[in-house]
């Protein structure tokens, strides 16, 4: 009985169904998720750090494919070529340790920052010209920002969260 860990594809906004439904059948499950900050008082407090999948870690012969195949709120999981993607044991600690980083800052950095808002970049090729914030990129620490050129074009950029102030 070897368990290895795979993703399985949720439908949208239903990780959390899916985490309780898998964890109810017995099977161990990770769900990274991080602190939100919302701006609604009745929002979500919590939101999937990898919106769409969370893990599973199974003996995939025992348990058998189809077992996620047509477990409610879920796809299946995440396959190349018809085969199930495992995912290195080594991965899973890494996201585990990066969410708890998030977690004891109390959440992502720039939650507080809206699509419009003007940043400053802090290092780099484009150090110290402002920009316009445009996202954060889930599921990483980087965001993109648009940088305004010279023929009034707008040149998406991706950094890192920690390369940009708020003005």
């Amino acid at each position: 009985m070897i368990k290895f860990w795979y993703a399985i594809h949720s439908h949208p906004q239903k990780e959390d169904a899916l985490y309780r439904q898998a964890t109810a059948s017995g099977i161990e499950t990770y769900y990274p998720y991080i602190p939100a900050n919302p701006v609604n008082p009745r929002a979500r407090k919590i939101k999937a750090y990898f919106p769409g999948y969370m893990f599973v870690r199974v003996d995939l012969e025992a348990v058998g494919l189809t077992t996620f195949q047509y477990m409610p709120n879920a796809t299946g999981l995440v396959s190349f070529g018809g085969e199930p993607a495992i995912v290195p044991d080594s991965l899973i600690r890494a996201i585990q340790k990066r969410v708890d980083e998030i977690t004891m800052q109390g959440g992502e950095v720039f939650l507080n920052l809206k699509p419009g808002e003007t940043v400053v970049i802090q290092s780099g090729p484009f150090a110290q010209y402002q920009a316009i914030f445009d996202e954060r990129i889930p599921g990483t620490a980087r965001v993109r920002v648009l940088l305004k050129m010279l023929n009034d074009r707008n040149l998406p950029l991706e950094l890192g969260e920690d390369q940009i102030d708020k003005k």
